[in-house]
C-alpha cells in the first residue's frame, strides 16, 4: 500500500517539475484559451486517475481503512471527493483574484506565484489529511465537529461581507509580514527576493505567496472535512484532493477574466458546504449513498453555472 502512495507523489513531482520546468520554462501571460486547454488536460488526467482507482481496489491492490472497497465505489468515493474540492476552490479562485490585485503582481507572474503555492498546498494538506484520518479513526465523534464547521462556514459565507483588496489591509499575516519583515514594492523579474543597498528584502510577490499560503489553510479547514464525510479512506481523500488542487492554477487563468460573472457560483458553494455538513450531522439516522452525494453536489454546481451563464447576457 505504501508503494502507491510513493507512485503517486513520484507522480506529482514529475507533473510538477514538467509544469515548470518544460511547459512554462519561461514567463508569458496565460491566455484563457490556453488556460482552457489545460484545465481540461488536467480534467482529464484525474479522470484517467479514477480509472486506476478502480482497478486498484477491485483487484484487491489497495483496501480501504475498514477492508476491502469495491472498485467502483472506490472510484465514485475518488469522483466525489474530486467534485467537492473543485467546486470548494473556485472560492479560492476569487481570493487569490484579490490577492494579486492587491500586491498588483503583473499577470505574467502569477503563475509561478500559483506553482509555488500549490506545491506548498500539497504539502499542508497531506499533512491535515493524515491529522484528519488519525483523529477520525481514533474519535468517531469528530465528524459531528467537522459538521458543525461546514455548517458555519456556510452560514458566514451566506451572512459575511465578500472578502475584497481592501480586506487585505487589516490580514493579519500582511500586517505581520509588513511589520517584522523587509519588505519592498519593488518587483524585478519573478524573483521573490531582491537586494536594496546591500540589504535582502522579499518582493510583493513573496507577500501574496505568504498570503495565498495562509488563506489555503483556511480554505483546507473546509474542504478536507468535506471529503471525509464521503469517504474515510486517507488515499483516496489525498488524491482527490492533489488531483483537483493541481488544475488550480489553469482554472484560475480560466476564469480570471470573467470572475465578476461568476458571483452566482458563491450560492452553490454554499449550498455544498451546508449539504455535506447536514449529511455528517445525520448519518446515524440517514445516510446518503455516495452515487446520491454526487448527484446532489453536481446539481448544486450546475445550477450556480447555469445562473452565472444567464447573467452573461444581461
Amino acid at each position: 500500500m505504501i508503494l502507491f502512495w510513493l507512485i503517486f507523489l513520484a507522480l506529482v513531482g514529475f507533473i510538477l517539475l514538467l509544469d515548470l520546468g518544460v511547459f512554462n520554462k519561461k514567463d508569458h501571460v496565460i491566455g484563457v484559451k490556453e488556460a482552457l486547454r489545460w484545465t481540461l488536460v488536467w480534467i482529464l488526467v484525474s479522470l484517467a486517475f479514477d480509472v486506476g482507482i478502480y482497478f486498484l481496489y477491485g483487484h484487491g491492490l489497495m483496501t480501504g481503512p475498514k477492508g476491502p472497497v469495491e472498485g467502483y465505489e472506490a472510484a465514485l468515493e475518488y469522483l466525489t471527493g474530486y467534485v467537492i474540492e473543485k467546486s470548494l476552490s473556485l472560492d479560492n479562485i476569487f481570493v487569490m483574484a484579490a490577492i494579486f490585485g492587491y500586491f498588483k503582481i503583473p499577470q505574467i507572474y502569477q503563475h509561478r506565484v500559483l506553482f509555488w503555492g500549490i506545491l506548498g498546498a500539497i504539502i499542508l494538506r497531506g499533512i491535515f489529511i493524515l491529522g484528519g484520518t488519525a483523529l477520525i479513526l481514533h474519535f468517531e465523534w469528530i465528524m459531528y465537529v467537522f459538521g458543525v464547521v461546514l455548517i458555519f462556514s456556510a452560514a458566514k459565507m451566506l451572512f459575511g461581507k465578500q472578502n475584497d483588496e481592501t480586506d487585505l489591509e487589516k490580514n493579519g499575516v500582511v500586517r505581520f509580514c509588513k511589520k517584522f519583515l523587509p519588505v519592498t514594492t519593488r518587483i524585478e523579474g519573478h524573483a521573490f527576493t531582491v537586494k536594496e543597498n546591500g540589504k535582502r528584502f522579499i518582493t510583493p510577490l513573496f507577500m501574496a505567496l505568504i498570503v495565498i499560503e495562509s488563506s489555503d489553510v483556511l480554505f483546507a479547514v473546509d474542504s478536507i472535512p468535506a471529503i471525509f464525510a464521503v469517504t474515510l479512506d486517507p488515499f483516496i481523500v489525498f488524491t482527490s484532493n492533489i488531483m483537483a488542487v493541481l488544475g488550480l492554477r489553469s482554472l484560475y487563468f480560466a476564469l480570471a477574466a470573467m470572475l465578476s460573472k461568476f458571483s452566482n457560483l458563491k450560492y452553490s458553494i454554499i449550498f455544498i458546504l451546508a449539504f455535506v455538513g447536514v449529511k455528517m450531522l445525520v448519518a446515524d439516522f440517514w445516510n446518503f449513498s455516495t452515487i446520491e452525494s454526487l448527484g446532489i453536489i453536481l446539481a448544486a454546481l450546475l445550477a450556480g453555472i447555469w445562473a452565472s451563464v444567464k447573467n452573461f447576457s444581461k
